[in-house]
């Protein structure tokens, strides 16, 4: 079949399914079909139990009501502000938190120092891991290639499909401490196959956090400030959980249900964040204010910022989608509290890099911004930005390419969705299986010829 002709039949088979898959969309209120698993407030339905972490963005009056409340994020009961204070005199703290999500509480000294150990133990690859699999076919897609990586450790794994919680955690600590050779690795071979940069690559020092270490391995000089290092992470502690009803970590307990294997279960997470309505959407907010910067003149003309930012609105300009990228979320109401430390620490960063006019344009733009969605939209709930709208800022002031930000995420959220893993594994709850009801026609079967004399008889 020529090229062209075939283009033509996977255009006409591509309308044919699109027409099959269309369903009626009255028929989702009718049967109060909870789409997005979502109730008609667009509060999440319950669908499990977790004690691993709580996202709160309302409080209950003493008569009853469910109000806009500040945002309030906790791991195993802690205050992730508290926890961030707790370790700002000891500068390194994202090992502490995975400590804490998976087992529960807060380590003692001894005990975090021997779990600093195990983990710089685990964070070196498989010999020859780096060259038969992560340079082999690189994708210029990192979340891909983290993908293709996790799932290729099943083959260097003694007994990867044993469930016992000693063996989950042994995998568990493996996949925590390697992530970010994967994804540093994965990064410098795309540079250096699809861009023809120099090909660099540095291994992890076992005195160094794992937020040095990612810093060290992706710049070529390997230095890194130490402002850097520590924004870098509070990013991944702020990074590494969010509930259970993520799409990512829902992906995590729905996969994991089935009792398969952990490297199966972490790829389908990557595959769910790997999404710009989840782990993508920093992306869209660094696209919309490279648009904004392009097209407003005066930064600190709030006219000026407020008429295009209503042109965005009103899907005249940028993606056309209407949205203002980093603006809202689903459970948050008066503020994201991943936000406003990262506001903090990107102002800090602004300061240092000297870049304090594009902050300024950022706190603009937030402010602006949810006052023109008020308006525009005639919404009563309060509008905060989300954990997005700074995040990429800051990543790109640490010179982190925009390839990576989606596996940063991953690189910290990892933590988060193994010990919901293991908590899902050991209640050894039934395997999720949500309904869908039929709403189609049930037919009679037709032979091939009755169909073509069918068509013959209609044309």
């Amino acid at each position: 079949m020529e090229a062209s002709v075939r283009i033509k039949k996977l255009n006409e088979l591509a309308e044919k399914s699109h027409r099959s898959g269309m369903i009626d969309q009255s028929l989702y209120q009718e049967y109060d079909v909870k789409r997005g698993l979502r109730d008609s407030s667009g509060k999440g339905v319950l669908t499990g139990l977790t004690e691993i972490s709580d996202v709160v963005g309302t409080r209950i009056t003493r008569h009853g009501r469910r109000v806009p409340a500040e945002g309030v994020l906790y791991y195993q009961g802690y205050d992730t502000k508290d926890l961030i204070k707790g370790i700002s005199d000891r500068r390194f703290g994202y090992e502490e938190i995975c400590y804490l999500l998976l087992f529960g509480t807060l380590p003692t000294k001894d005990e975090l120092d021997d779990f600093i150990e195990i983990l710089a133990e685990y964070r070196e690859l498989p010999d020859e891991f780096t060259r038969d699999i992560i340079m082999k076919a690189p994708t210029k897609n990192m979340m891909n290639a983290l993908q293709k990586c996790v799932l290729t450790l099943y083959s260097y794994d003694d007994d990867p499909e044993n469930l016992s919680v000693g063996n989950l955690l042994d995998q568990s600590l493996n996949l925590i401490a390697k992530m970010p050779l994967i994804a540093v690795y994965s990064y410098h071979t795309y540079r250096h196959y699809h861009l023809g940069e120099n090909l660099v690559i540095r291994n992890p020092k076992p005195e160094l956090s794992l937020a040095e270490n990612l810093l060290q391995m992706l710049h070529e000089d390997g230095k890194y400030t130490a402002l850097e290092a520590k924004v870098m992470d509070v990013a991944l502690i702020l990074h590494a959980e969010h509930g259970g009803g993520n799409n990512s970590t829902f992906t995590t307990h729905v996969v994991s249900s089935t009792n398969t294997d952990t490297y199966s279960a972490i790829a389908a997470s990557l595959g769910s964040l790997k999404g710009p309505r989840h782990g993508g959407a920093n992306l869209k907010v660094q696209e919309m204010f490279t648009d904004i910067k392009e097209n407003v003149k005066d930064w600190d003309d709030d006219a000026e910022i407020r008429d295009y930012l209503n042109k965005i609105l009103d899907r005249e300009t940028f993606d056309r989608a209407g949205l203002i990228y980093g603006l809202g979320h689903a459970v948050y109401t008066l503020s994201d509290p991943r936000a406003v430390i990262l506001k903090d620490f990107a102002k800090q960063l602004s300061v240092e890099k000297g870049l304090e006019k594009e902050f300024r344009l950022y706190e603009n733009v937030e402010r602006i911004g949810k006052e023109c969605m008020k308006e525009k939209r005639q919404l009563l709930k309060p509008i905060c930005a989300n954990v997005d709208f700074y995040s990429g800022f800051v990543y790109s002031m640490m010179e982190f390419p925009s390839e990576l930000f989606t596996p940063l995420f991953a690189i910290a959220r990892i933590s988060g969705w193994l010990a919901h893993r293991i908590e899902e594994l050991v209640n050894q709850g039934k395997i999720i299986r949500p309904a869908y009801k039929y709403v189609g026609h049930h037919r009679e079967y037709m032979e091939l010829e009755e169909r073509d004399e069918q068509i013959r008889e209609l044309s």
